[in-house]
């Protein structure tokens, strides 16, 4: 089993839908920036009627609604773009998993469409409850990271992309004003205003690590399940994850995100997270699940035992990271402007997303050797901190190679030596094993299933 395209996900999507018109539907929820569309697969709720086409949660815009054309992945009637007016008052559950947010984080393409076949299989969670699944959020970054079947973390970076915050589409509301927000950020937004989501669930990966969860509000009782599932596919859970520090944990690998006024809520990027489309599901009194589960799984970020000096080992995470990050930065900053003028047209977000990347750095590294860092913590803590790290400027320096060598720049063959070198370190430090697509698959849907079953009855 491999991870899937956004135009795999499409026609297997169609392929489904097809085959069950009376309690699926595909439609064009929206257009990415370079036109793609972003496919939206629903499974009906029980007792949906059958025996004729499955038209969507009661009160969603009429196809076409937006002006929009329908369109469908090969061929055939189509639904069109979500309107979301009407949509308020409809009766019923809908539940709203999105997938490919961050576009170097493949394996929730995968698990939307093992989800829906498992959902008709077993049809208990659809008592009530519609379940809609938004294939792949940012189609054109996944177009850009083109790693289908990584056979090395190597082979993982040699085609990597990561978009800047500002485009992606879950994080662009933290980081641009609403009149400058990208499509894929205003379709998501508008699914969540039409369908209300109780659940919306959001399907991440890291490259290597263990698996958590992060919560808009605690859940109780996930952690077990969760626990369970992780210790049965052989999956390191991750009870100190750097995008969680200093947040409430209910239960080991579960992380609710503190309310305003009560924390930072931004491990270390620019981003604030109460900002993100992961809290608009609050208006509609929704909870929104964040499922990161790992492609090489390490057991040293499941150590729970208290690290000796844990301030001065991020001293030294900050030292090797600022060192690498100004090896990278001198290759930025000798790269030769001409030949990309008119050369790969891919050098553009590449180099976007290398920019944002090195500045965020500094502001990382002071907070590690600041006032406020931690004089106690778990070696699962600087464990998680030291992979954040590696991984940073080692994104960085893969997606500027991916600028450098076609246009046979001469710092190209010395960062080529830095990612390969980065990359077998990565591995070695953290003893990585490979965590085949279909265990990642298993766990994420799993985690998706038992957070929905847990769901407190009455939201805040």
């Amino acid at each position: 089993m491999r991870y899937p395209t956004p135009r795999e996900l499409a026609l297997a999507a169609r392929a489904l839908a097809d085959e069950h018109p009376g309690h699926v539907r595909l439609r064009q929820a929206g257009t990415s920036r370079a036109g793609q569309p972003l496919w939206l697969l629903s499974v009906a709720p029980v007792g949906a009627p059958d025996g004729r086409p499955y038209d969507g949660p009661v009160g969603a815009a009429a196809p076409g609604a937006a002006g929009q054309a329908a369109r469908t992945p090969g061929g055939g009637a189509g639904g069109g773009a979500a309107g979301g007016s009407g949509s308020a008052r409809r009766t019923g559950r809908n539940v709203l998993v999105v997938a490919g947010a961050h576009a170097n984080e493949p394996v929730g393409g995968a698990t939307v469409l093992a989800l829906a076949r498992g959902l008709l299989r077993d049809p208990g969670p659809r008592a009530g409850c519609g379940w809609h699944f938004l294939l792949c959020a940012d189609p054109d970054g996944a177009e850009l990271h083109r790693t289908p079947r990584p056979r090395s973390l190597l082979d993982y970076h040699r085609n990597f992309f990561r978009p800047p915050g500002p485009e992606q589409p879950e994080w662009a509301p933290s980081l641009l004003p609403p009149d400058r927000l990208p499509p894929e950020t205003v379709a998501l937004t508008a699914l969540i205003d039409e369908l209300r989501p109780v659940l919306q669930v959001s399907l991440h990966a890291t490259d290597l690590g263990g698996s958590w969860v992060q919560l808009t509000r605690d859940v109780p009782g996930l952690a077990e399940p969760f626990a369970k599932s992780a210790a049965e596919l052989r999956i390191p859970v991750e009870n100190g994850a750097s995008d969680a520090a200093g947040w409430p944990s209910p239960g080991p690998g579960i992380f609710v995100i503190p309310e305003p006024g009560r924390g930072a809520a931004g491990a270390f990027p620019p981003e604030d997270t109460r900002l993100s489309t992961w809290y608009h599901a609050h208006r509609y009194a929704g909870t929104t699940a964040i499922v990161e589960v790992p492609m090489w799984a390490s057991d040293l970020v499941d150590d729970p035992a208290p690290h000796p000096d844990p301030r001065g080992a991020l001293r030294m995470l900050a030292a090797r990271l600022t060192h690498d990050a100004e090896l990278v930065a001198r290759a930025r900053a000798a790269l030769r402007p001409g030949p990309l003028a008119s050369g790969d047209a891919d050098a553009a977000p590449l180099l976007r997303a290398v920019d944002w990347t090195l500045a965020l750095i500094p502001r990382i590294a002071a907070e590690w050797t600041g006032a406020d860092a931690p004089t106690e913590a778990t070696a699962a803590y600087v464990a998680s901190i030291d992979a954040f790290g590696r991984r940073l400027s080692l994104r960085a320096a893969a997606m500027l190679l991916r600028v450098l060598r076609p246009v046979g720049d001469p710092a190209a063959p010395g960062l080529d030596r830095l990612v390969t070198g980065w990359c077998e370190e990565f591995a070695a430090r953290f003893q990585a094993r490979w965590v085949p697509v279909a265990t990642q698959v298993e766990h994420q849907s799993r985690t998706v299933l038992a957070t929905y079953e847990r769901l407190p009855a009455d939201p805040p």
